[in-house]
């Protein structure tokens, strides 16, 4: 009884105190708003903000679904290609030195730059988007799986070295379970980016689409769709890194029982 009050506070904590602080944000902007702290043209309240998502709510879904779209193809892309390069890397020392820094260069190029460059080597239509959140992910990946595929425990890999073990069964059975956690922790920084890789790309030319329309937006000075915009892209993506999370949860579920087999240790 003591273990599930326990655990049930403290996932009311977390709900709580991420709840308080976005409550005291909002009532800070709201009060900014009221007093004129900031100009209203400049700064429109959160009120102004919900009624221009309401307002333009079915213009909104429907450039979403573009983005999204975009998203979800140039997030699985990254994923396959980083998750390829990594394993080659690791199979060949070869391919490490060869390909490391380029992967690292690849890092140093601003993604404002690059993307009027796609834009007019590919046109405005998916491809540039794709190529441009391709570019942005699969650099956490690439480095999140080799460093969980080079932390493996090679005292289990020696044993079953000298039992026989094929090099498939050592990645099946010891390098791919241990480099998980890290697999995860990559694919909650890239899902974070890519909605706002793929934003960028629209933002610099495209037909539909976030950016697109918030390009459109401001161009009309309508701060307040571009203020409910930006929200809406932050909810996506808290979204995403919500979904990786019970994604990992199911994936993994020998580390739930390791944190509950730890909660029962201190309970005792």
């Amino acid at each position: 009884m003591k273990r599930k009050s326990a655990s049930i506070t403290n996932k009311i904590n977390s709900t709580i105190y991420p709840g308080l602080t976005i409550l005291a944000i909002l009532l800070l902007w709201e009060c900014l708003s009221i007093f004129e702290i900031v100009p209203g043209y400049m700064l429109p309240s959160p009120q102004e903000t919900v009624m221009a998502f309401v307002h333009d709510f079915p213009l909104l879904m429907s450039h979403l679904k573009v983005t999204l779209i975009e998203t979800l193809v140039g997030t699985l892309t990254g994923i396959s290609i980083g998750f390829l390069v990594a394993c080659l890397m690791d199979r060949w020392d070869g391919a490490y030195k060869a390909m490391y820094p380029l992967i690292v260069l690849t890092q140093t190029i601003p993604a404002v730059a690059i993307a009027p460059l796609l834009v007019l080597w590919f046109g405005y239509q998916m491809m540039p988007k794709v190529i441009l959140i391709v570019l942005i992910t699969f650099f956490p990946i690439v480095i999140g799986v080799l460093d969980g595929f080079r932390s493996a425990d090679q005292d289990a890999i020696n044993l079953m070295r000298s039992m026989g073990a094929s090099r498939w069964q050592i990645f099946r059975h010891i390098k791919f379970p241990d480099a998980l956690p890290n697999f995860f922790s990559g694919l909650r920084i890239t899902v974070a980016y890519a909605v706002v890789g793929a934003v960028l790309a629209e933002w610099l030319g495209g037909f539909a689409g976030l950016g697109v329309y918030m390009t459109r937006v401001k161009k009309s000075f309508a701060y307040d769709k571009m203020f409910a915009v930006i929200f809406l892209i932050s909810i996506i993506s808290l979204l995403l890194i919500w979904l990786v999370n019970v994604l990992q949860k199911r994936c993994m579920p020998w580390e739930r029982v390791e944190t509950e087999t730890g909660d029962r240790r201190e309970n005792l």
